[in-house]
């Protein structure tokens, strides 16, 4: 690719890079708005989880409306308005959902607080459908996986911003006791956020973005009579709907039920735990930096040198934003020790998404494990970690669910979109859990998706043998 080309495939991928950051900074700060209004509302732990189930129940609402129209007008919805307009349309339809929060906060109403992040989610839904195989197609199809990796990396950004934004917005500088809570304050950042949401519509339609990328094109005119009618009939697809929704939902609900954790633990105030929920982000973020290193360079002794910078540069940003933030970052400083982990399992997988996703939902597993068995900062630290383990886990399940679709690759974009719902399902499910058998244990529910996720990853190896399809010499890495 000469340099011209390039250029206009970074240029391409710019706004498409700030739509991932917006999906971070929304879906992160979530976790400071449930003990918020668990809280302001009187909640119970598993009453204050609706808040991650009217979000990402949205995203599986929002597929069925897809996929709903895409019948009724007998074409592929995004085939027919664009991937630059499917993008735009997605992003109004979020700012529409922010502007519930200034009559929802005024009024102290939880339900329509809840109506207005489902809206924000269900205009996610849409640009996630849309984006995720756009930003595969912006380029060499062996490079894809390190470009969604590289997306990742910057939702990840928002992740990590996102929390401590909104904690400031609510709380103010002041992390002491005598912080105070008002749920009016909550209804400001989403307004910017909205107006944000729609300066990036205007920027998209300006934008060099393709309406439909030359690689979705060739997909569709080289498929001849081979393939199958549905993409239902994949099992590849079908086990990754599975291991989409069960790896949402560990990730989510680790870090949605870890306020409780450490409040009731560990005497933590609502206001203090911000920053740890900011490390969790920051966690995926910094997996999934070391994941994109491909993407910049073919050179492997550069690559090796790049696995060891990346990390610890992202980790960097995240003692940064903290630092600017006025936190205490001694308690962080340890978890350097930790990344080393995630260095020698990204060194181990080869490159794999099978053996990838492997690898790191045993290290998920073993983490989650001494989080229960463990207390205090280890516990914490353990829990933390998770975000780690989850960080490449998206893009090695889209590939390997993707691969051999052919034509049917968009649909099965689509139903693995659905399954974001796991995120809202798995958070109300271990906090209910929670309220039986405690809320350290009410992990073994993470135990058990990151268990499924380590089968599929050994079963699909096979299924995908069987259709010819290998990944030992094309991908590297996560989302």
């Amino acid at each position: 690719m000469n340099t011209e080309n390039l250029q206009t495939k970074w240029g391409q991928f710019i706004p498409l890079a700030i739509v991932f950051f917006f999906w971070g900074f929304v879906a992160a700060s979530n976790d400071i708005l449930i003990p918020v209004f668990k809280t302001a509302f009187n909640l119970s732990q598993g009453e204050s989880q609706l808040v991650s189930l009217a979000f990402y129940i949205a995203y599986t609402v929002g597929s069925l409306i897809y996929m709903g129209i895409s019948y009724l007008i007998k074409e592929d919805l995004v085939n027919k308005i664009g991937y630059k307009n499917g993008l735009s349309l997605g992003l109004a339809i979020s700012a529409l959902g922010t502007l519930l929060f200034y009559p929802a906060a005024n009024t102290g109403s939880f339900p329509l607080m809840l109506s207005g992040l489902f809206i924000v989610a269900l205009g996610f839904s849409l640009q996630q459908t849309v984006a995720n195989p756009l930003a595969i197609a912006l380029g060499p199809i062996a490079t894809g996986s390190q470009r969604l990796t590289m997306a990742g990396g910057i939702n990840n950004l928002g992740t990590t911003i996102g929390p401590l934004i909104v904690s400031f917005a609510i709380f103010g500088s002041n992390t002491g006791g005598t912080s105070i809570m008002s749920i009016e304050s909550v209804k400001i950042p989403y307004l910017v956020l909205g107006l944000a949401f729609l300066l990036v519509a205007i920027l998209l339609k300006f934008s060099s973005l393709p309406d439909k990328p030359a690689l979705v094109v060739e997909a569709e005119n080289n498929e001849g009579g081979i393939a199958k009618k549905s993409a239902l009939q994949y099992p590849q697809l079908v086990m990754g709907m599975i291991a989409i929704f069960l790896y949402v939902g560990v990730e989510v609900s680790t870090a949605s039920n870890l306020p409780a954790y450490m409040e009731s633990k560990l005497g933590f105030l609502t206001q203090d735990v911000a920053p740890y929920i900011s490390l969790y982000w920051a966690s995926l973020m910094i997996g999934r930096w070391t994941g994109a290193v491909e993407a910049f360079t073919n050179d492997m002794s550069l690559q090796k040198i790049l696995r060891f910078i990346a990390p610890y540069l992202a980790f960097g940003v995240f003692l940064a934003v903290n630092a600017i933030a006025k936190h205490d970052l001694t308690p962080f400083y340890i978890y350097g020790l930790v990344i080393l982990v995630l260095i020698a399992a990204d060194i181990a997988s080869k490159g794999n998404p099978a053996r990838m996703l492997l690898i790191f939902s045993v290290l998920g597993i073993i983490a989650l494990l001494i989080g229960m068995t463990t207390s205090g900062m280890v516990s914490v630290y353990a829990f933390t970690s998770v975000g780690l383990f989850c960080s490449t886990l998206w893009p090695c399940i889209f590939t390997l669910a993707v691969s051999g679709l052919g034509k049917n690759t968009s649909q099965g974009s689509s139903f693995l979109i659905m399954m974001i719902m796991g995120g809202g399902v798995i958070s109300w499910l271990q906090g209910f859990v929670s309220e039986s058998i405690g809320i350290q244990s009410s992990y073994i529910i993470g135990v058990l998706c990151f268990a499924y996720l380590a089968f599929y990853a050994w079963k699909v190896s096979g299924i995908l043998k069987t259709q010819g399809i290998s990944f030992d010499k094309k991908l590297s890495g996560g989302h």
